[in-house]
């Protein structure tokens, strides 16, 4: 089985940030998004990857080339954005007749029982029950077999505004008729039959049930969308309570105090500050007289002078606060919140 995963999109929602850094190369708890997708994957039996890249994909090829030298990959240039959909559509000359795929987005980890998807002869939608359904994709699920493995899927429909069900489609799909996904993706794209103004890979999956295929729900157990920056955050503090993922026996920083759980890359200078809990920090950064807290600091970061508390700094940035020397008489209040 192949893994096709678009990473064209531009993550209008974490600028200024991905101005000049591509989403799928955020880093979460030391590793880039792509790169733990990529791992998961690779470590259920999948060995061969599509990557359809478009804003910056440069950047991501170079990522990808350098970490995985050995990775059997295949890039796929989405020369338009016109959505999901046709992202999915650019790659079709990459797979062959009897090819089957399992879609994953560059932007989205979940934890699922992935094995078991993989093993399931049919089409499978990864789904995960939200609050606010009309946000996102959604299935709307057979209640007859809700204890089923895998439910039967009835319908989906893109960010409906009056939501049939609280399933969201989380970004992972089991395709196993790759080539009539690509067809109904074609005839969409022919009859430019968009939804808000793009082609979706909805709609193509609705194509298909409504001619008959069979979609199955596959509930996740959690999912990180990490385009947005507080699920970014969240992710990045969950996966650094796993495993693998914080720093352990990290040098001795002058006058600072390390919370667990971190990681902090290679070359760092910290100094008087204190870092932690929650915190990822790139190779190279530099951090004096902070204090910095469940956030993500890009590479070459400068940091000094600062508290921060739940932000995102992005690579080669630099953030000064401010510093007072004062002598305080008795019966004083200072406020320098205005």
């Amino acid at each position: 089985m192949k893994a096709l995963i678009p990473v064209a999109g531009a993550g209008t929602r974490l600028r200024p940030l991905t101005y000049t850094q591509p989403k799928p190369l955020i880093p979460v708890a030391g590793r880039a998004i792509v790169s733990i997708i990529i791992d998961q994957l690779r470590d259920n039996g999948i060995d061969e990857f599509i990557f359809v890249i478009g804003y910056l994909g440069e950047k991501v090829q170079t990522y990808i080339d350098s970490h995985y030298p050995n990775l059997k990959k295949t890039y796929v240039q989405q020369t338009e954005r016109k959505g999901l959909g046709h992202a999915v559509w650019s790659a079709r000359e990459a797979f062959d007749k009897d090819d089957d795929v399992l879609i994953v987005l560059g932007d989205t980890i979940v934890d699922v029982d992935l094995k078991s998807i993989l093993k399931y002869q049919g089409n499978c939608l990864g789904v995960k029950q939200v609050e606010t359904p009309w946000q996102f994709g959604v299935a709307e699920i057979d209640d007859t077999n809700l204890d089923d493995q895998f439910p039967l899927v009835k319908s989906v429909t893109e960010k409906p505004k009056i939501p049939i069900s609280n399933w969201a489609l989380v970004g992972l799909y089991r395709i196993q008729a790759v080539q009539n996904l690509f067809g109904a993706l074609e005839q969409l794209i022919a009859q430019g039959k968009e939804t808000q103004g793009e082609i979706q890979l909805t709609d193509g999956i609705m194509s298909l049930i409504k001619q008959g295929e069979t979609f199955r729900a596959a509930e996740v157990e959690n999912w990180f969308d990490c385009g947005q920056r507080e699920i970014l955050l969240k992710t990045n503090s969950t996966m650094l309570q796993r495993r693998g993922y914080a720093s352990t026996d990290l040098p001795l920083y002058d006058n600072t105090i390390i919370i667990p759980p971190v990681f902090i890359g290679k070359g760092c200078q910290i100094e008087n500050s204190i870092i932690g809990p929650n915190v990822t920090i790139g190779d190279d950064a530099r951090l004096s007289r902070a204090i910095v807290r469940d956030s993500i600091i890009g590479q070459y970061a400068s940091i000094e002078e600062v508290v921060l508390n739940r932000s995102v700094v992005g690579n080669d940035a630099s953030v000064k606060g401010f510093s007072q020397s004062l002598n305080i008489g008795d019966n004083t209040e200072i406020d320098f919140t205005n």
